[in-house]
């Protein structure tokens, strides 16, 4: 970074740890709830700068980067990029943090300061997850992430069970990092053998240059094999879902849109697992693609059989993975394009849902179809806001969802027919739980009492809800806008990823120097 740049990516990053200390240090609860709002409002307005002055025509490189030393014996370094695969995950984090915190406005009673603290503090910690361009500073943000997840989940749950979610939570990611940090050991190895240097002075954790570092054979499929376990209980796909299921019915509803929301397993398959082994990537995709199909179609047959909506939406959640997944897996340009557009449809309408599943269990303290019933002729606005974001789940023509799934099922289709027809029938499933829940619960006669009292949404759970609902609707009609950030990016990707590049040992000894 030259001298004269301001560092936009640190100062994003920053800002909400600032405002997470400063919230938690004040003794004042509306003060601090203040406090975090307006941290959280400029750091949406910071994030929507730097998307402002990415340039997506050169977005298949790293733009606003920073790059200083930070353990210079090991070769490791605070270094910062956004291209664009990341650009748009620091709006929609900062998007879904701001809306966490509107959402919980008067719903947290106990240590009300501390939690909106920590919203800030893995709101900060989350952009870094996207911005970090050396692998081992990823790896350090990627595992600051659970402290405060861990605290929200066990402290503010809502289930008898909360703290026993936040340890299986806890757990699953302790032993997803193992198999992840040592992927990025052996990548940081390979990389000083290569130049046949020695350790540890030559060990480079650089993503940039460590895509530009061939691998051997073996090893390509031991790291490809590593950094896909560890992302893969974060996603998660099948078998590491079973902690999502635990912490939606046991933590707080707005804890778990972040989790649903933001996937960052599914970022990291898409940004490091694959294309740092792009041969193993390539010979093993049709394995991606089965484990794909297999996530997509067990997860939607268990969420036909559930009668609570929280749980329904994270088996939907789980099955909207393995559809990714699949994306990912066709290496086609257009299903590369999907399963990123479908990341971002995580953030609007998953994330959606789940608060607005949140705002039922506040007001009746179930979400479970036996308490529900006629939900639709006395809130009219929530089940108008709830009807736009489940038909865009369903991918119905007019919302994002359906640009976003049937791009992935042109990919699939192109790649192999068996990914197209497990694609189409995870769509069919989709429709078929979704619809046959929201028949039970918000159409039909009024069953319980309870039901009659209830009020319809209040005008901040409005504008929370306004905003995701219309980016929904303009890039169901519009997506072309969204899909021109990230084209250059993921061409770059895909090029990469079929045709890797065959440096000799004294080429890379001067990117090294470089």
């Amino acid at each position: 970074m030259s001298p004269t740049q301001f560092p936009v990516l640190s100062f994003i990053i920053l800002w909400p740890i600032l405002g997470a200390i400063v919230t938690s240090l004040s003794s004042d609860i509306k003060l601090s709830k203040k406090i975090a709002l307006w941290t959280a409002i400029f750091e949406l307005i910071l994030t929507l700068i730097a998307l402002g002055l990415f340039n997506s025509a050169n977005g298949n490189t790293f733009q606003l980067e920073e790059h200083y030393a930070w353990i210079p014996r090991l070769n490791i370094h605070y270094a910062l990029g956004i291209d664009g695969i990341s650009i748009l995950f620091l709006p929609m984090t900062a998007l879904l943090s701001l809306s966490a915190i509107i959402a919980t406005w008067n719903s947290v009673q106990q240590l009300r300061c501390q939690h909106f603290a920590l919203l800030l503090f893995l709101e900060g910690i989350t952009i870094g997850v996207f911005s970090a361009t050396d692998t081992m500073l990823f790896f350090l943000f990627w595992e600051l992430t659970l402290p405060p997840l861990f605290f929200l989940i066990g402290l503010w749950g809502i289930g008898p069970k909360r703290r026993g979610a936040a340890m299986k939570y806890t757990l699953f990611m302790l032993f997803g990092g193992v198999p992840l940090l040592f992927g990025i050991i052996l990548l940081a190895m390979n990389h000083a053998t290569a130049i046949s240097s020695t350790l540890p002075e030559d060990l480079c954790f650089d993503l940039v240059k460590l895509l530009e570092t061939p691998l051997a054979d073996p090893l390509q499929l031991i790291v490809f094999s590593l950094l896909l376990l560890g992302f893969a209980a974060k996603a998660p796909l099948v078998p590491f879902h079973t902690w999502l299921p635990t912490t939606t019915m046991e933590g707080p509803s707005q804890v778990t849109a972040l989790l649903i929301g933001l996937k960052l397993g599914l970022y990291g398959i898409l940004r490091f697992a694959l294309p740092l082994a792009p041969e193993a990537a390539v010979e093993y995709s049709w394995g991606l693609g089965i484990l794909g199909a297999i996530t997509l179609i067990y997860a939607g047959l268990i969420a036909l059989q559930q009668t609570n909506l929280r749980r329904l939406l994270a088996y939907a959640s789980i099955s909207h993975v393995g559809l990714v997944l699949i994306g990912i897996a066709s290496l086609t340009l257009q299903g590369i394009q999907g399963a990123l557009f479908q990341l971002f449809n995580f953030t609007l309408i998953s994330s959606s849902l789940m608060l607005i599943a949140g705002f039922i269990q506040q007001r009746l303290g179930s979400t479970e179809t036996l308490h529900l019933g006629g939900l639709a002729k006395v809130t009219p606005l929530l089940t108008s806001f709830y009807f736009i974001f489940m038909l865009a789940s369903i991918g119905l023509p007019g919302t994002s969802g359906f640009p976003a799934e049937l791009l992935i099922i042109l990919g699939a289709l192109t790649a192999h027919h068996s990914l197209g027809i497990s694609a189409l029938a995870g769509a069919v499933l989709s429709a078929a739980y979704m619809l046959s829940f929201t028949r039970k619960a918000f159409l039909g006669p009024i069953t319980r009492p309870p039901v009659t009292q209830l009020h319809d949404l209040r005008p901040r759970e409005i504008g929370l809800l306004c905003i995701p609902a219309l980016l929904i609707i303009v890039l169901g009609f519009a997506p072309a806008p969204l899909l021109k950030i990230n084209q250059t990016a993921l061409e770059a990707w895909l090029s990469h990823l079929l045709d890797p590049p065959k440096v000799e040992h004294n080429e890379i000894a001067q990117l090294n120097q470089s």
